[in-house]
């Protein structure tokens, strides 16, 4: 049995997921290019996103 692949999907607030990239992505969520097993994404999130606040959130604190 094949192992399901994820991508990496981040919306416009810059929050990330992981979402199964045999599943169309639902609106205001974008592909960012990196795809993977679970824990591959996962730990690429993990290295990507270093600050949890939305990006309205980020803007309004400068």
């Amino acid at each position: 049995m094949a192992e399901t692949r994820f991508l990496v999907v981040r919306n416009d607030e810059e929050q990330y997921s992981i979402w199964s990239a045999d599943r169309e992505l639902p609106a205001g969520w974008h592909d960012t290019g990196f795809a993977g097993t679970r824990e591959e994404c996962l730990a690429h999130i993990d290295t990507v996103w270093t600050d949890m606040r939305p990006r309205s959130v980020r803007e309004a604190a400068s």
